[in-house]
């Protein structure tokens, strides 16, 4: 091999040892250039071109990962079975968020109840209506397999359908606060970056999650990721009015209205439009259940 290309080789196919300090050295240089004012243009511009150069390292490195996380899944009993066992990710996913929003509604019915404000008394709704849905269909998925008591499925995907609708009156409340009184969420540029990163991973993840679990004809798999698409729009929601608030600065007022307004109503009608979609079909796949031979099989979609 000639010398360039080796040299080419080294710097794009570095050893391990210089790629793991690379990642967290070029990020703390980002953090440092965004959120401090006074930064020389140099440390700047060496911030930005060591992240690319990371970026570029790490995209380059990637296909060797995800090689070795496959080797490491064929080996490794408990990561085979998490690969192929749909219901056990999806209990552990429902695990994890019925915890999570539990806690969260007690915290903002806690803080509702210290300063007797109904912002905090919708929170609290909201998130306890998720806790809700999601026990719901935890309570058959950790009992049975996908599909394999389809009756009992499509009954809690219609009632998850009327759930979502309940939800939307929190919601509903929640943007009439915003919209109306002016409440929103204030954080950190940082802190309002790294959420905007989340929420659009969360997002993204969610809608592919509902097109991928549509194959194991599964109507509470189906009704966890739609749950977690609901979720997921109201976060984006939510979002918008903390970026709004950290970098609107003094913008008019209006127009952070009007912003809310629209994305508010979209979101509104979205939810709606999925629960009614979700109650109906679920119907009419019990009643053509009901009518058809044991032998014969209903598609959920």
């Amino acid at each position: 091999m000639s010398i360039p290309k080796k040299i080419g080789r080294a710097l794009l196919f570095p050893h391990i040892a210089i790629v793991i300090p690379l990642v967290p050295v070029s990020a703390a240089l980002l953090i440092y250039s965004f959120a401090f004012d006074g930064v020389r243009e140099a440390v700047r511009y060496f911030a930005y071109a060591l992240s690319a150069y990371t970026l570029a390292v790490v995209c380059f490195r990637t296909p060797a990962l995800i090689r070795r996380i496959r080797s490491f899944q064929s080996g490794n009993g408990f990561a085979g079975r998490w690969a192929n066992d749909v219901g056990l990710r999806v209990k552990v996913s429902l695990y994890g968020s019925l915890l999570w929003n539990t806690a969260y509604a007690v915290f903002q019915l806690g803080l509702g109840v210290y300063h007797s404000a109904l912002w905090f008394y919708a929170m609290a709704a909201y998130y306890l209506l998720l806790a809700v849905m999601r026990f719901f269909l935890l309570r058959h998925a950790r009992t049975y397999r996908p599909g394999e008591r389809m009756r009992d499925e499509l009954l809690r995907y219609t009632v998850c359908g009327w759930g979502l609708l309940v939800m939307n009156l929190a919601l509903s409340v929640i943007l009439f606060l915003m919209i109306s009184g002016g409440r929103t969420f204030h954080h950190n540029e940082i802190t309002t970056i790294a959420m905007a990163a989340y929420t659009f991973t969360a997002f993204t993840t969610a809608i592919v999650n509902l097109v991928k679990y549509r194959r194991y004809n599964s109507p509470v798999l189906s009704a966890a990721k739609a749950v977690s698409l609901a979720a997921a729009c109201v976060s984006m929601l939510t979002l918008e009015a903390t970026m709004l608030t950290t970098f609107g600065g003094g913008e008019d007022a209006q127009f952070r209205r009007l912003m809310l307004g629209g994305t508010g109503a979209v979101v509104f009608l979205f939810i709606v439009a999925m629960a009614l979609f979700m109650m109906i079909r679920g119907a009419k796949k019990r009643n053509a259940r009901e009518q058809a031979s044991p032998d014969e099989s209903v598609p959920l979609l």
